[in-house]
């Protein structure tokens, strides 16, 4: 019994250690994993062979410096990992990456598995449809098929909108957001709902970006943020600090910039979305907050 006892307690002090020592971990290793996401709009995406790309990419890559001179590592190894909509909060979770700085919503619900630094993009979920195909609101999807992504949000929350009371349509489900656009492309979803900056992404390295448009209400506002895992106070003021300083410094506009409103690889069209008020006041009011937070609004 005894043993069981000690057995569970040396568990416990390890699950514990494993959430609280980030840091160490990193400073330990040499080494920090990012997860990476794939499609998800200028905030991240891949060119391929193993490179990544984007807005949030970049930031983390700008945090991962900054932990290397705090912890005064001589090379800190950056590992990108790959994550979907699906797997990205049990891969936090679990200690397969330290960082995820992809599309992730921050909500009270995803707040009782994971932590999130401060907000560094508000986003407005939206419609992206066919510029030819008739629907310009929410009301003009009735008896139409609606893509969106595995394990987002965004279908829930244009159920939700007051707009949609009566509206009944058919939901089809993308793998990730190039899988979503492509079922738009092809003709086999009338409209794909997400996050405006990913509508517009996806519509800018498109054949075609003339042919789609982006209508509607907004259907919600959320913060999107850098998760990491929880009861980690250092990691999180860690990371916290360092985009607080990339905000002072105005190297967190420069990069916002160059992925939003300059030309961007592979295709060197622009995505063209300024700056918005919204994130302008994240980033001088730094916070966690999550979306239902900005509900109440």
């Amino acid at each position: 019994m005894k043993k069981t006892l000690l057995a569970v307690a040396a568990v416990m002090a390890l699950g514990t250690a494993h959430a609280e020592d980030t840091l160490k971990k990193i400073k330990d290793s040499a080494s920090i994993t990012l997860g990476a996401r794939e499609s998800s709009g200028a905030l991240a995406y891949t060119l391929g062979d193993g490179k990544y790309v984007g807005f949030h990419t970049e930031m983390a890559q700008r945090i991962a410096a900054d932990l290397q001179k705090q912890l005064g590592l001589a090379k800190l190894e950056v590992k990108f990992q790959p994550v979907t909509s699906q797997n990205r909060i049990p891969l936090v979770q679990n200690g397969t990456i330290d960082l995820e700085c992809g599309s992730t919503t921050n909500n009270a619900t995803r707040q009782k598995d994971v932590s999130f630094a401060m907000t560094t993009y508000v986003e407005e979920v939206r419609i992206a449809t066919k510029a030819n195909s008739g629907i310009n609101s929410v009301k003009d999807l009735v008896g139409k098929t609606v893509a969106t992504t595995t394990g987002t949000t965004s279908v829930q929350t244009l159920r939700k909108h007051e707009r949609a009371n009566g509206v009944d349509f058919k939901e089809l489900f993308g793998k990730d957001h190039a899988d979503s656009f492509l079922l738009l492309e092809s003709g086999r979803a009338d409209a794909f709902v997400m996050d405006g900056q990913i509508l517009a992404g996806n519509i800018s390295k498109s054949k075609a970006p003339a042919d789609y448009k982006i209508v509607g209400e907004v259907l919600s506002v959320e913060p999107i943020a850098c998760m990491l895992r929880k009861d980690d106070p250092a990691f999180k003021k860690a990371v916290d600090d360092s985009i607080k300083g990339m905000v002072k410094s105005g190297d967190l506009a420069k990069i916002y910039d160059k992925w939003f409103v300059q030309p961007i690889p592979p295709s060197n069209t622009r995505v063209g979305l300024p700056l918005s008020d919204a994130t302008k006041g994240a980033w001088a009011n730094p916070n966690d907050k999550p979306m239902e937070d900005y509900a109440k609004k």
